[in-house]
């Protein structure tokens, strides 16, 4: 746990030291932590490794906060229980659907942490490296494809762009960030040839040109990515804090939490009707309520171990976004084909809408259904609201649609003042 003792708002050292510490005896569970380490080791190319192993478990933790809180405000799942920071819903969360500032320093200062690390790592290896090196390094291929993931994570989820103590900036400044790094991984993946990286790095930068409204630059970018690709956020059993808090928070066996439900949710009738694998849940008569709400306890199984993974881009989703593509142009029936496609693939029944507007609702389900728990829901509500897209699906009204900035920046950051505060709802 020492790891996170030292929260930042992305600005200080001490965050990539310490992971960086603990990454070295993550890979081995004889070795002990030795606690955190001169921030000059780090630049010597011995514990080039531990850099890269340290981005990607901080990533895990801020992609686990962000992605669990979100699912509540979402309605992928309901709060059940509370059990204090560590796995209960703020009271405003639990209530109206409502994150506010002081709720909010957990998961800004892990996300905006999860992106300095990575970039950190790669000023690093910038200065330690020969251009030649740097330009054909996997590890750099790596930094640079999680510094993506880690701006994408604040793209689709924070209200407002802050960067290292600087002003506010719009939230496209997140995407525009994801899309540069995504777009240099592919570049240092493919010399260094690492097609898995490139390859993830392309899916990821289709996703985020989605947001900047790019699309013919998405499709493009989606039609290159098999139907089977997955790149994944891989979770361990070394520490709680790498555990999977979705299953940790619910289902671990006996456990006392019982956090959150899938009762009232689109996908408790959902997974009842047509038993789609991808949105399992699942019912014990023992523990048949939450710890706190006295809701029916219906716990989701997609998540159905410690170390579950969750990915971060997919062959799959690259459909859902060339179907998007094809519905914005009026392309109902294409649309329709490609998200149908993905139904046959897991033997459930297609969509059969009537008009575009239900053509919209199918899509967005669809969406829902694919990416469930995965940290992107709250995203896609936020700019199919912002667009003012047609179909309604879940109602968001009087609910969060995005992270406010963490109390713990508006009160440390000078750049930073009231009017920069943006609270946006449904």
């Amino acid at each position: 746990m020492a790891r996170y003792q030292a929260r930042r708002t992305g600005r200080g050292r001490a965050g990539v030291v310490a992971i960086a510490a603990l990454a070295l005896a993550a890979c081995d569970v004889d070795v002990i932590n030795p606690g955190p380490a001169q921030d000059d080791f780090l630049d010597d190319p011995g514990a080039f490794d531990a850099v890269v192993e340290g981005a990607v478990a901080t990533a895990g933790f801020a992609l686990n906060w962000v992605a669990y809180t979100g699912a509540y405000i979402s309605m992928e799942t309901v709060p059940s229980g509370n059990v204090g920071n560590l796995f209960g819903a703020p009271t405003a969360v639990r209530e109206r659907g409502v994150l506010e500032e002081d709720d909010n320093n957990t998961h800004w200062n892990n996300a905006h942490q999860a992106r300095w690390v990575a970039e950190d790592g790669i000023r690093r290896f910038e200065r330690a490296m020969e251009p030649d090196e740097f330009a054909s390094s996997a590890r750099v291929a790596k930094l640079q494809l999680r510094s993506g993931y880690g701006s994408r994570l604040l793209g689709e989820n924070m209200c407002t762009a802050v960067f290292d103590g600087g002003p506010a900036e719009p939230r496209s400044a997140y995407w525009d960030r994801a899309e540069a790094h995504f777009t240099d991984a592919m570049a240092t993946a493919q010399a260094a040839g690492d097609t898995e990286i490139a390859m993830a790095a392309q899916a990821g930068r289709a996703a985020v040109r989605v947001y900047q409204g790019d699309w013919a630059g998405a499709v493009a970018d989606a039609e290159a990515i098999p139907r089977d690709f997955v790149y994944e956020q891989d979770y361990h059993s070394v520490d709680w804090d790498d555990y999977n808090r979705f299953f940790w928070g619910n289902n671990y066996p006996d456990s006392p939490f019982r956090a959150h439900t899938v009762w009232s949710t689109f996908y408790e009738d959902y997974y009842e009707e047509t038993g789609d694998p991808r949105t399992p849940w699942g019912f014990d008569p023992d523990r048949p309520v939450g710890t706190v709400e006295p809701h029916p306890w219906y716990f989701q199984l997609k998540h159905d171990h410690l170390t579950a993974p969750i990915n971060l881009s997919s062959g799959r989703e690259m459909v859902l976004i060339r179907a998007e593509a094809a519905l914005r142009n009026g392309q109902v029936d294409e649309a329709m084909d490609l998200v149908n496609s993905l139904r046959a693939d897991v033997g459930v029944d297609p969509w059969d809408p009537g008009n575009e507007e239900e053509a919209w609702v199918a899509l967005k389900r669809e969406r829902g259904i694919e990416l469930w728990l995965e940290g992107r829901r709250l995203g896609d509500l936020w700019r199919w609201h912002d667009e003012g897209i047609p179909g309604q699906v879940e109602d968001m009204t009087g609910r969060s649609l995005c992270f406010p900035i963490g109390e713990s920046e508006m009160e440390t950051n000078p750049n930073l003042g009231p009017e920069d505060q943006v609270m946006v709802t449904g």
